[in-house]
């Protein structure tokens, strides 16, 4: 089973998008800077998850989500997280 999955920087909101087979552990790495694309903007927040059976796949979804439209969805999402936790 392979993950797209989203995350949210805490210090500027912006968004990364990435694949993995355990986004939890993924996550601690990205917070632990071993990650060098992530590591300057620390911590991050896993808010999206989407299950996928094959690896092709969720990089097919990872292209999406990387896009103008699929980081408008995401935007998307995490107005929608914000506004119920406010």
């Amino acid at each position: 089973m392979y993950f797209v999955y989203a995350l949210v920087s805490k210090v500027d909101r912006r968004i990364y998008v990435g694949i993995s087979e355990d986004p939890s552990s993924r996550l601690v790495e990205h917070n632990s800077g071993k990650t060098q694309s992530t590591k300057g903007f620390v911590p991050w927040e896993l808010f999206f998850t989407r299950a996928f059976a094959t690896r092709i796949e969720a990089r097919e979804y990872e292209k999406y989500y990387k896009s103008g439209s699929g980081k408008e969805k995401l935007k998307r999402i995490l107005g929608a997280i914000v506004q119920r936790i406010e």
